[in-house]
Parts: structure tokens; sequence; C-alpha cells
């Protein structure tokens, strides 16, 4: 037994070191090292089972020892497997956002349809061009007056403050 418990001790302590490496591996190799780590911990669950046939086979005044120790590796072998489903947990998030970032920026802009809409109406209805422009026109000086009615407000706000202060 304790051959094979050195032999699967001493393999958690690579994958620990394995997982540390998966943090600074590039995109192509970070797939090789999960299936490197995850074929890991799957040998590493069939060396648990054996040992605990084994510890259950040990002397009764040894026996507690050795089924605390497996379980302690058990233990630290289920920790690093959810650490590593974690770790691909947010892999596939972050390559999730990535394309769908990409999707977005690679979308062709397209400007405003509404305004077109409207103009394709009032044509219908028989609106004529001179009115559409007259409209327009209405529209933008609308936008100077809402400016310049903000500023104003700053200003008497700013006043009111510097007057009551």
């Amino acid at each position: 037994m304790e051959p094979l418990y050195q032999q699967t001790h001493k393999q958690v302590h690579e994958i620990q070191s394995h997982m540390g490496r998966l943090e600074t591996a590039d995109k192509q190799s970070v797939h090789l090292v999960e299936n490197e780590i995850q074929a890991s911990i799957d040998q590493i669950f069939s060396h648990l089972e054996r040992l605990e046939i084994l510890s259950s086979k040990e002397p009764p005044n040894k026996r507690q020892n050795a089924k605390l120790r497996v379980d302690q590796l058990k233990y630290d072998v289920q920790h690093l497997q959810s650490a590593l489903r974690n770790f691909q947990h947010r892999r596939y998030t972050r390559e999730h956002q990535e394309r769908q970032r990409e999707e977005l920026l690679s979308r062709p802009f397209t400007t405003n349809g509404t305004q077109k809409k409207i103009l394709d109406i009032a044509n219908m209805l028989g609106l004529s061009n001179t009115v559409m422009r007259l409209i327009e026109k209405r529209a933008f000086q609308d936008k100077y007056l809402m400016i310049g009615g903000m500023l104003l407000t700053c200003v008497v706000m700013f006043l009111v403050v510097q007057y009551l202060t």
C-alpha cells in the first residue's frame, strides 16, 4: 500500500504544478495541458479506489491511519478537479465573450433607419418636400434651443450657489 500511496501523493503534487502551468499556457497548448491534467486526475481516482481496498486490508492498529491518509488524498484530488472545472468555465466564458465582441465589431454599421421610415410615411401621406424641409429645419433649431436652455440653466444654478454660499 505504501508505494502506491507515495506514487499517488507524488502525482497530486505534479498536478498542482501543472495547474500553475495552466494559468500561463498560451491558447493553443491550454487544451493539451487540461487533457493531461484530467487524465492524471482520472488515474489518481483509480489509484484511490485501490488504496481504499488496500487500506481496509491493513492491520487494525494501522487501518484508521491508512483510511485517513486515503481520505486526505481523495479530498485533495477533488479540490484539484473542481479547480480545473472552474478554470475551464472561466476560459469558456472568456472565449464566448471574445466571440461575441468580435461578432459585434465585425457587424456592419447602419445609420438610423427611423428617419428614413418617417420620410417614406410622410411621402405616402402626400406631404410636400417644402413641409418636410421645414420639419427638418425645426428639429435642427430645437436641438440648439435645448442646448442653450441647458447652458442657461447651468449658469443660473451656478449664480444661485455663488449667491447663497
